[in-house]
């Protein structure tokens, strides 16, 4: 097998790259270890900025009628309601952020999503493939697989998790910390006697726990536990343990729980990969930074990693940008895992709300070397930052942003593979601003002069 691209891991991150190098006519393979897909609920929440990403992937409409709002959190103690909660601060909606509440919809459903936005482009995962190790040179990589099988890719990119066998293999480490001595379980389980309105806590004074969280669109509750330290997780794993776990903690009786899907142990680390590019070989998602789940940051850092990754392959490999346009992958995205990792950590100890600090909207890149901000006076908006949504000449930004294109706002160019509209919404402030495929403003400047020289230096 030869190809421009081999994508190690079929989970979002894998899965969110595929599409969109596929929508870029690269030539791209998705093998994945697993028979299947990724049978558990474990990152559930969408934030605000994946959803905007996804919207781009032509996935969000999808993903919203299978998914539905967070429910508030309804707290338990001795088989009695102590009360409602919410589990966010309000994040106020405006032309510029028109998604601010996360979504909830299990890791399965989304992935069978993506997977089968995937096909839908001619993108292909290959099932049962397990990379057993690699060896890259000038021209490329070569990857062996367990069935004894290799295939040849002008490069490959892990996104197979957190014991990542790709990172392994070329030599690159992880730095990090444990955030919580505890061990933690994650269940996908039937039960009957409790409403589907609200996550129902039920917590113990020696602060173990056991929460029970309505899945969306499904008629599964996803579990939680923390367990006491020096617990062994590996009894409650089983349908007879997860009966035991919430008649200790509940006023359910065993028998409530009729079903167990899936579940999984862990104990919370953060940990940060020491480079995101090793040669020809590229790190995303879980296989460059492991984190706790508080907060819902993990899979959506992992997807934007996806999606600053895609147009950058397209560049190098269809638009003829150097090779040097990937190291700028690393720049951008492992400081905004580092930041995701203190910010994960902080909600786990109850350090820092959910809401304006873990919607996402917030996260750029203004000190990238991809930055160019010319103006003399800068507005609010700068090269670097998130490109808000808004409307000019009657057509809304996100529509004209959506594709694997450029755009640019403010003026014209000829410049291929650009899209133009005449003016910028005045809540960007003066100038033009060129938009790269990934919806972060690339350049900024008081006039057009210097967005050809710009685009030339990235292969537009």
């Amino acid at each position: 097998m030869v190809m421009d691209v081999l994508i190690v891991g079929a989970g979002p991150t894998g899965l969110a790259l595929g599409i969109d190098l596929a929508r870029r006519g690269v030539d791209a393979l998705v093998a994945e270890r697993a028979e299947g897909l990724f049978p558990g609920s474990r990152g559930k929440g969408l934030q605000p900025r994946t959803q905007e990403v996804f919207d781009d992937l032509g996935v969000l409409e999808a993903i919203r009628a299978a998914s539905g709002p967070y429910p508030n959190r309804m707290i338990w103690k001795d088989g009695r309601r102590l009360g409602a909660q919410s589990m966010f601060d309000t994040v106020e909606a405006d032309e510029g952020a028109p998604y601010t509440d996360p979504l909830m919809i299990p890791q399965w459903r989304t992935q069978e999503i993506l997977c089968a936005r995937l096909a839908e482009l001619g993108g292909k995962v290959a099932f049962g493939h397990e990379v057993t190790g690699l060896e890259q040179d000038a021209e490329g990589v070569t990857v062996r697989f367990a069935d004894g099988g290799s295939a040849r890719a002008a490069y490959v990119v892990a996104a197979d998790g957190g014991r990542s066998v790709v990172r392994r293999a070329v030599g690159v480490g992880m730095t990090g910390e444990s955030v919580d001595p505890a061990p933690f379980l994650v269940a996908d389980v039937q039960v009957t006697g409790l409403d589907r309105d609200h996550w129902h806590a039920f917590p113990k004074d020696d602060g173990t726990a056991v929460g029970l969280c309505p899945l969306p669109c499904t008629d599964h509750f996803q579990l939680q536990a923390r367990l006491a330290e020096g617990t062994r997780p590996d009894p409650y794993l089983s349908l007879d343990g997860i009966r035991e776990l919430v008649a200790a903690y509940t006023h359910l009786a065993p028998e409530a729980v009729t079903e167990l899907r899936w579940a999984s142990d862990f104990r919370p680390r953060a940990a940060l990969a020491d480079r995101f590019r090793a040669g020809r070989v590229l790190l995303a998602g879980d296989a460059a930074h492991v984190h706790s789940p508080a907060g819902g940051q993990g899979l959506n850092t992992s997807v934007q990693d996806a999606y600053n990754l895609g147009w950058k392959l397209g560049a190098v490999l269809r638009a003829g940008a150097p090779d040097s346009v990937l190291d700028t992958y690393e720049e951008e995205r492992r400081a905004n895992a580092a930041a995701m990792l203190d910010l994960s950590t902080g909600v786990h100890r109850g350090e820092v709300r959910r809401g304006q600090a873990t919607v996402q909207l917030g996260l750029g890149y203004r000190e990238s070397s991809l930055s160019a901000e010319t103006r003399k006076n800068p507005s609010q908006v700068r090269a670097g930052d998130r490109a808000p949504d808004g409307t000019v000449h009657g057509i809304r930004l996100f529509d004209a942003f959506r594709g694997p294109h450029w755009t640019l706002l403010g003026a014209e160019t000829t410049v291929p593979g650009v899209r133009t509209l005449p003016a910028a919404p005045e809540s960007y402030g003066p100038g033009v601003f060129l938009i790269r495929p990934d919806g972060y403003v690339g350049w900024a400047g008081d006039s057009a002069d210097g967005v050809g020289a710009y685009l030339s230096g990235v292969g537009a």
